[in-house]
């Protein structure tokens, strides 16, 4: 399915990536129409991908090796977070999975063959197995546990110094989400939850997960930071937490888990 821009509808929104960053507009304003983009007609190494419409426009996908367009800067999805609505940012994400999809099945799994793009569906079959090869979603949980006026805060050791944040894991086979959370608190900090309550989610391309935040009370246990992933772990009252600047952003999942928080009063 590698192709040109020109082969996309000439009002189609053009969500272009550069190795991992997306073009925009100069100070973020939006992404470029197609015909930004026929300039790059050598140069697009994947796409057009359909990836659905945003305001009855369609929008398409595209990868692209070479130099950039007049007019456009690349810019990371964490840098596009806090300028973009929600409707925008989303179909942004989904660009960019279905992106990293669509080079992540380049072969088959199972076999070994290249894949070709299906007919129909969107997703990659194989030609010699048959194996259809649809985006993969990783599903996540971040929990903040909390213990009346204090909540639960830890540094992984790849964080900065002075950066804490919730305590997050994958959702491994066989387990339902709370089960999930149980387990992650345990084995990341040594304590016991219980009262979980659903907050919501987030769809998050780094490169494709699906964070499912969740509110749990304190059980019981004293907390022991699992040496090889936290650095540190602590009680933090909520008139006492890092800076704005040393947690996590607003826009994010764990942001809007301790805002939401702090507004309970």
């Amino acid at each position: 399915m590698t192709g040109s821009a020109a082969s996309a509808s000439p009002e189609a929104l053009a969500f272009c990536f550069a190795g991992s960053r997306l073009l925009v507009r100069r100070e973020g304003e939006g992404v470029p129409e197609v015909p930004t983009l026929l300039a790059l007609d050598q140069r697009a190494t994947v796409g057009p991908l359909p990836i659905g419409s945003l305001d009855g426009r369609a929008c398409v996908v595209l990868a692209l090796d070479g130099g950039l367009p007049p007019g456009l800067i690349p810019l990371g999805l964490r840098d596009l977070f806090p300028l973009w609505p929600e409707p925008l940012m989303g179909m942004a994400v989904r660009a960019s999975e279905v992106l990293e999809w669509y080079r992540a099945h380049a072969f088959c799994g199972r076999c070994g063959t290249a894949t070709v793009m299906h007919t129909t569906e969107m997703a990659r079959v194989c030609p010699a197995c048959g194996t259809l090869h649809f985006a993969r979603i990783s599903p996540a949980v971040i929990t903040l546990v909390h213990r009346g006026r204090e909540l639960l805060l830890a540094r992984n050791h790849s964080f900065r110094p002075g950066f804490f944040a919730l305590v997050a894991g994958f959702v491994e086979p066989g387990e339902t989400l709370e089960e999930a959370v149980v387990r992650e608190v345990r084995e990341e900090v040594g304590i016991e939850v219980r009262e979980l309550r659903y907050f919501g989610s987030q769809a998050w391309p780094f490169p494709s997960q699906l964070m499912v935040g969740f509110f749990a009370s304190y059980a019981s246990g004293e907390i022991r930071p699992q040496a090889t992933e936290i650095a540190e772990a602590r009680w933090f009252d909520r008139d006492r937490l890092p800076s704005p600047n040393d947690r996590p952003a607003p826009y994010s999942i764990a942001g809007r888990l301790i805002a939401a928080f702090l507004e309970r009063g």
